[in-house]
This record gives structure tokens, C-alpha cells and sequence, in this order.
């Protein structure tokens, strides 16, 4: 094998991966397309010992000490193909160059899908968001809208009144019933039934919902809950079985982040429903540790 790991995805999830089997001084390889899923939002928050910085300084940083370790390389190109081969697995890029490695590591991400209405997309990750715990401080203090998509949306707005004055904004996707109109009422929580017509930013810490019959809701943030699909299709190809996530498919895994195919793991966003960046890092390591322990026990 040309490597004793490839992780496809170069975020948290991968590089944080790749850099425990880097000291364990066997030969990694990182191929990134560069598209990370937190690009949109201009700083992170609520991530140990590197609060307000922002997500590419950080990944940054990860990289330079990534290479650091002389048996680490990353290739900054799309990962288009992959299956199994001999005793491990070939990862084929879009110009068709190939790269063999006896593990295989999927941190390749999830994209996201917003409701379909002008102007949200524009807004992602600056006033339309979809964790406080990322970003809610930020947003605090103020007018808070919660776009519903469907009952999902309830954990949202449950959550979000601890920080700041919530709208419900069902939209036609979701209407409460009896007994989770009591639970709204008694966090503080105002319907809004209205269809929305549009977003529009006010300045950098504002945004106008617009309703279709004519009347305009200030907040400072929008949360959503955007459906998930699969960044990259190499988890299908390689026939990994898939779960539902709740917002979408992930990643089937099992207690060592190995997938439904033996040598095959996943780590981050792709592999588990609640996400953040402390949490893919979290994975992408215990991913990581795992991948090279297998080295050693499936040799004897």
C-alpha cells in the first residue's frame, strides 16, 4: 500500500484524524477540495482555546502542523472515486490520478439545503444560522426568528429563548399542536403563521423578514434547520450503509467510527447528526486512533 491512511476531507474532522496516525509515524494522506462546510460563517465560536477566530485560520494552523510530521501530505484536489483494492482501498481523483492506502478515512462533510426563499441563502452564516451554540451569543440580546421546516423545527424554538425574544415563523411547513403550543407559550415563544416573502439584510447585524401579506419582522438572526445531503458520494460507491440523521442521511458508524465496510471509517458532519466543530475534531481523532490500532491487530 502506498499509504497506511487516506483521509478524504481536509476540515476538522480529517486533519484532526490524519495528525494521530502522523505521530504514530505511519504514512497519511489528506486529499481536500477545499469546500469545508463552515465556510459561509465568518467566525467560530464556542470551540476550546480558539473562541472568535475564524474557521480558515484555524484549519490554517491545523494544516501547517499537520505537515510538520515528515510521513503527513495533503493534495488539494476533488477525491472523485473510490473502491476497494487488493487488501485496501484506491482513491481516484477528477484528473484521474489514483492513490492507494490499506485504510480508508471519509471525513468528506455534508452540503446543505435551505428553504427556498430569496435572500436566505445570501445569509447563511451571517444572520441566517442554524446553532446558537455557535453562534447564538453573538445574535443574543434581541429579536430571534426561527424559520420552521418541519416538527424538527420545535427543538429550536425550545432552545433559542435562552437567547433572546423568539418568533416561530411556521411558514407552512409545520404547524403545532395543542400540547407543543403549551411548551412554546411557556418559553415565551410568538407564532407567526404568515407565509415569508423574502430576507433582506439590515446592515451586518440585522435582517427583515418580509411576509407575503405586506408586513415586515426585524431580528437579529434568523435559525433554520437546512436539510443535509452527502458532499460526496464516495460513502455510496463504496456501499456504506447510511442512517437518517433527522435533517438528512449520515454515514452508518459503529462504535469505533467504522463504517459498514471493514477499513472503512468516517468522522465530522458526515457520520453523525448533531454537529460543530468541537465534536468533528473529537471524532476525526478517536477515527483516527482507531484506523491505525487496526494496523496493528488485523496483522496478527
Amino acid at each position: 500500500m502506498q499509504y497506511d491512511l487516506i483521509v478524504v476531507g481536509g476540515s476538522f474532522a480529517g486533519l484532526s484524524a490524519a495528525t494521530q496516525v502522523a505521530r504514530a509515524r505511519r504514512r497519511v494522506l489528506v486529499i481536500d477540495g477545499g469546500q469545508p462546510r463552515n465556510r459561509f460563517a465568518a467566525h467560530s465560536h464556542g470551540f476550546l482555546g480558539q473562541d472568535g477566530r475564524t474557521p480558515a485560520d484555524i484549519l490554517g494552523d491545523a494544516r501547517k502542523q499537520l505537515l510538520a510530521y515528515p510521513t503527513a501530505i495533503i493534495v488539494d484536489a476533488y477525491a472523485a472515486k473510490a473502491e476497494a483494492a487488493g487488501d485496501g482501498f484506491a482513491v481516484a481523483l477528477e484528473d484521474g490520478k489514483t492513490f492507494e492506502g490499506a485504510r480508508l478515512l471519509l471525513a468528506t462533510g455534508v452540503r446543505d439545503t435551505l428553504p427556498d426563499i430569496p435572500g436566505l441563502q445570501e445569509q447563511w452564516g451571517k444572520t441566517v444560522l442554524h446553532c446558537p451554540y455557535c453562534h447564538g451569543y453573538e445574535a443574543a440580546g434581541g429579536p430571534l426568528g426561527v424559520l420552521a421546516v418541519g416538527a424538527i423545527s420545535m427543538h429550536q424554538a425550545l432552545l433559542i429563548p435562552d437567547w433572546g425574544d423568539v418568533t416561530l415563523f411556521t411558514n407552512a411547513a409545520f404547524e403545532p399542536d395543542a400540547e407543543q403550543m403549551r411548551a412554546l407559550d411557556g418559553r415565551g415563544v410568538k407564532l407567526e403563521p404568515a407565509r415569508i416573502a423574502a430576507c433582506e439584510a439590515v446592515g451586518a447585524d440585522g435582517l427583515v423578514v418580509r411576509l407575503e401579506d405586506g408586513r415586515a419582522v426585524r431580528v437579529k438572526a434568523l435559525f433554520t434547520a437546512p436539510r443535509t445531503s452527502m458532499a460526496s458520494p464516495l460513502a455510496e460507491q463504496l456501499g456504506c450503509a447510511f442512517a437518517e440523521g433527522g435533517l438528512g442521511p449520515i454515514v452508518k458508524v459503529d462504535e469505533l467510527q467504522q463504517t459498514s465496510v471493514p477499513g472503512v471509517y468516517a468522522a465530522g458532519d458526515a457520520a453523525r447528526s448533531m454537529t460543530n466543530i468541537a465534536f468533528a475534531v473529537a471524532d476525526g481523532a478517536f477515527a483516527g486512533v482507531a484506523a491505525h490500532r487496526s494496523l496493528i491487530w488485523d496483522s496478527f
